[in-house]
């Protein structure tokens, strides 16, 4: 049996957007949620956030849903990390927050809303050991201190290590699902196997199962996402260079003003330093 891989953003889709246990599961297990605000049963809901005027932004996320208690379930799969992936989160989970209210309605009727976000590569580098980071709007002093209403989950998938939470056996194999499972994939683990979810999930992401069509925007999903990391990759080396350079120059200026301070003459420092004599000029309160 070949399969897919469950990250991509069609099989992803497919799985937790079509499958609404699957993707109940998928949140019971890793979101941060007491045994008594475990979620029952969802609904889908638009994946597009419209903005409520045209001046507005647009955006889409890979699966809204409600659940009975009117609370919201934004979930993400991010193959790429970049800063502003932070930023994009708070805003789609802010709007989706604000929308609840119309004219008629009350602040206290707001509902939480819970942002889990999927993200395939690492980026808190200095805690090696924590994969899983939940936020919330917390006191500054007291943290037990939170106002209700914006929660969000951010999971690095490559620092999962199954022995690191065994009390939650389906983030588990949730977690070893999306880890797991790709097209090299030779034998799926029978822990997946025999697991009513993974096994309905593993199913979704057989290539037989696949229309051509799909196996089309599967490929093409990929190739657009190499495109994406190869600008991801020259834009950051860019950055360092011209950083770098900013740098050297900053240094130039710093010794052609000691110099000043010292006495020596402009022609000499600009031999030195290999600044314009205007350039030096300008250093020079008394030219």
């Amino acid at each position: 049996m070949r399969y897919l891989d469950p990250k991509a953003d069609l099989t992803f889709k497919k799985i937790f957007g079509e499958h609404k246990d699957l993707l109940i599961s998928l949140l019971n297990a890793l979101l941060p949620l007491a045994d008594d605000e475990q979620i029952e049963s969802v609904e889908y809901l638009s994946p597009e956030l419209v903005p409520d005027t045209y001046v507005g932004k647009n955006s889409i996320v890979d699966v809204r849903c409600r659940d009975v208690k009117n609370r919201q379930f934004i979930v993400e799969m991010q193959m790429l990390w970049t800063e502003a992936f932070k930023q994009r989160v708070l805003f789609n989970a802010s709007k989706a927050f604000v929308r609840q209210l119309d004219k008629k309605r009350k602040y206290e009727m707001l509902q939480p809303v819970y942002s889990l976000n999927l993200v395939n590569e690492t980026f808190m580098k200095e805690y090696p050991d924590e994969f899983i980071h939940n936020y919330n709007v917390v006191h500054e002093l007291h943290s037990d201190e939170i106002i209700d209403g914006l929660h969000f989950t951010f999971v690095e998938l490559p620092k999962f290590q199954a022995h690191s939470i065994k009390e939650k056996k389906m983030a588990v194999l949730w977690l070893r699902f999306l880890t797991e499972i790709d097209e090299h994939t030779k034998e799926v683990p029978q822990e997946l196997l025999d697991n009513p979810e993974t096994s309905k999930a593993l199913k979704a992401v057989e290539e037989s199962a696949m229309s051509k069509n799909e196996l089309l925007a599967y490929d093409d999903f990929w190739d657009k996402l190499g495109a994406e990391r190869l600008l991801l990759v020259d834009s950051n080396r860019r950055s360092m260079e011209e950083g770098r350079a900013e740098g050297r120059a900053e240094g130039r200026v710093e010794i052609a003003r000691n110099l000043l301070n010292m006495g020596m003459s402009i022609d000499d420092i600009a031999k030195a330093t290999g600044l314009q004599r205007q350039e030096i000029e300008r250093l020079n309160p008394v030219v």
